[in-house]
C-alpha cells in the first residue's frame, strides 16, 4: 500500500493523502525475504488470467507472527535462522527439503542445516516455489489459564487464498441444506441433491445408506 496526493474536491486549497494498492513484483530471494514487516498484500501470481483479465494466484495471509527468536548476533542463531523470517519465498530445490534438522539441537553452534543459506539472492521468476512461512505466538501463563487455557487470541497459523484464481466466488456452487422426511427416499435426486454426487464426481465415494433409529 502507497499513499497519493491529491486534491480534497470539497476543499480544492486542501490536500489529502489517500492510499492506493501499488503493485511490485519480487524478482529474487532476497526481496521476497520478510524478517519483519510485511507488505499489506502478497500472493503467487501464474501465467494466466481470469476472465475480468487479472492474472490468478494465491495470497498468503499470515495470521499470527512468532516474534523474536534469539538474537542474529548470537553464536547458536543459525541453528533456528528460519525463525528470522515471517515469510520467505525460495526457488524449490531436491537438496533443501526442510529448513531445519533434528540435529541441529545437538550442537546448535554448527548446524546441519543453516536456512539462512537458502536465500542467495537468486531469481524467483517463473520458477518453482517454495514459500517458507513461520507461525506462531508467545503464551505467558496467568491465572486465567486455571483450569484450561482458552484458545481465543491464542490461534496460530496462515491463510492460502485465491486470489483472483476463479472468475467469481466457488461457494456460490455450494448445495444449500438439505430436508427429508422418512417417508422420502433419500437416493433421490430430487429429494436429495447430496445422493447425486458421486454419479457426477468421480472423486467422492460412494457411501452406505445411513440410518438412525430407523430413520
Amino acid at each position: 500500500m502507497a499513499f497519493e496526493m491529491a486534491r480534497a474536491p470539497w476543499s480544492p486549497e486542501q490536500q489529502i493523502e489517500r492510499p492506493r494498492l501499488a503493485k511490485k513484483v519480487l524478482d529474487t530471494e532476497d526481496q521476497a525475504a520478510f524478517p519483519r514487516r510485511m507488505p499489506r498484500y502478497i500472493y503467487f501470481a501464474a501465467n494466466s488470467k481470469n476472465k475480468w483479465g487479472h492474472q490468478r494466484g494465491y495470497r498468503i495471509q499470515i495470521t499470527s507472527s512468532a516474534g523474536d527468536h534469539v538474537p542474529e548476533g548470537s553464536s547458536m542463531e543459525r541453528a533456528i535462522s528460519w525463525a528470522r523470517y515471517q515469510l520467505a519465498v525460495t526457488r524449490r530445490k531436491e537438496e533443501e527439503p526442510t529448513s531445519t534438522s533434528i540435529y541441529n539441537q545437538n550442537d546448535p553452534w554448527t548446524p546441519t542445516v543453516a536456512f539462512a543459506d537458502f536465500i542467495n539472492n537468486e531469481t524467483i521468476t517463473n520458477e518453482d516455489l517454495v514459500a517458507w512461512i513461520t507461525a506462531g505466538f508467545l503464551h505467558i501463563p496467568h491465572s486465567e489459564d486455571i483450569p484450561n487455557t482458552v484458545t481465543v487470541g491464542n490461534s496460530v497459523g496462515f491463510l492460502l487464498r485465491p486470489y483472483n484464481y476463479y472468475d467469481l466466488d466457488p461457494s456460490i456452487y455450494s448445495h444449500d441444506g438439505v430436508f427429508f422426511t422418512s417417508e422420502q427416499d433419500f437416493t433421490a435426486c430430487e429429494v436429495n441433491p447430496i445422493a447425486c454426487l458421486p454419479k457426477t464426481a468421480s472423486c467422492l465415494p460412494n457411501f452406505p445408506p445411513f440410518t438412525f433409529d430407523g430413520f
